[in-house]
C-alpha cells in the first residue's frame, strides 16, 4: 500500500523516483529494535554521567602528568610553581566566567594547576617528609565520603546552606588576602602568617591555621556537593553534552582546593 504522507516520498525512504511503500516488520525485526542499545551522548549530544566522568578523568590525567613533571623538575626549576600558580589562577577565572565551556582552556588549566600542585607538594615534602601522602589520603577520603553521602541522598545542596557557604567563602577570601598582604610586608611571623598564630580555647593553645583549615575543608566538601548537584541536574534536564566539561572543571577546582587546604593543615600541625 502506498503511503499517503508526502514527507516520506524521497530517496531516504525508498529508491530514487519510486513511491515509498510501507513495510510490515517481522517479529525478528521488532526484537532487534528492542535489543538495540539506547542512544548515548554521542548520538543525542546530551550530557550523561559516563561522558562527564570521562571528561573528568581526562582532566585529572593531565593534571597528574603535569604534577609529576613539576615534582621532578622543581628542585632545578622552582619557577614552575609560580608559573603554575599564576597561570592556573588566571585560567581558572577565565573558565569560571565564560558563558560556554572551552575544553582547550579547561585542559590548559589542568596542566598549569598540575605544575603548581606538583611543585608545592615537592617543596613541602622536603620540609616535612610524609606530609604529601597524608594530604593525598585525606583528600581521597573526603571526596569518597562526600560522594557516597550525596549518592545515598544523605546530603543535598539547599538554598539556605548555599547562602551560608557563599558568605563563608567571602570571609575566607578576605582573610586569605589580608594574611597574604601581611606576609608580603613582613607584618607577621611564621611560615603561614596569621595561620601560624595560636589562640586559647578551654585552656588549650590551638593554632589558628588548624581551625581555619577545618572550616576550609568543610567548605570544600560542600563545594563538591554543589558540583555533584550541578552534574545531576544537567543530566536530568538533558543539558547539552558540552556542559560535561563544566562539571569536570568544577570538580577539578574543588579537589585541588581541598588538597591544598589539607596539605597546609598537616604542615601547620608540624610547625
Amino acid at each position: 500500500m502506498a503511503t499517503s504522507n508526502p514527507a516520506f516520498r524521497n530517496a531516504a525512504f525508498g529508491a530514487p523516483g519510486a513511491v515509498a511503500t510501507s513495510k510490515v516488520l517481522s517479529d525478528n525485526d521488532l526484537q532487534a529494535l528492542y535489543n538495540s542499545p539506547s542512544a548515548g551522548s554521542q548520538d543525542t549530544d546530551r550530557m550523561t554521567y559516563e561522558d562527564t566522568i570521562g571528561k573528568t578523568v581526562l582532566a585529572f590525567a593531565i593534571l597528574l602528568a603535569a604534577a609529576a613533571t613539576a615534582w621532578v623538575l622543581t628542585p632545578v626549576m622552582p619557577f614552575l610553581v609560580i608559573l603554575g600558580g599564576i597561570g592556573g589562577l588566571v585560567l581558572g577565572l577565565v573558565n569560571a566566567f565564560k558563558k560556554e565551556p572551552s575544553p582547550p582552556l579547561i585542559l590548559a588549566y589542568a596542566a598549569l594547576e598540575g605544575l603548581f600542585v606538583g611543585g608545592i607538594s615537592r617543596i613541602f615534602e622536603q620540609i616535612a617528609p610524609g606530609v604529601v601522602v597524608q594530604a593525598v589520603i585525606a583528600t581521597l577520603v573526603v571526596v569518597g565520603v562526600t560522594l557516597a553521602l550525596f549518592s545515598s541522598g544523605k546530603i543535598r545542596a539547599s538554598k539556605r546552606a548555599t547562602k551560608v557557604f557563599l558568605i563563608a567563602m567571602v570571609g575566607y577570601a578576605v582573610f586569605s588576602l589580608v594574611n597574604f598582604g601581611m606576609m608580603m610586608f613582613g607584618a607577621v611571623d611564621g611560615a603561614f602568617g596569621m595561620r601560624s598564630g595560636t589562640i586559647a580555647i578551654a585552656g588549650f593553645e590551638i593554632k589558628l591555621g588548624l581551625l581555619i583549615g577545618v572550616l576550609a575543608v568543610l567548605m570544600a566538601a560542600y563545594s563538591l556537593v554543589l558540583d555533584f548537584d550541578f552534574i545531576q541536574k544537567g543530566v536530568n534536564n538533558r543539558a547539552p553534552r558540552k556542559y560535561g566539561w563544566s562539571g569536570a572543571f568544577g570538580i577539578m577546582v574543588t579537589v585541588v582546593w581541598l588538597y591544598i587546604e589539607l596539605l597546609r593543615i598537616f604542615m601547620i600541625a608540624r610547625e
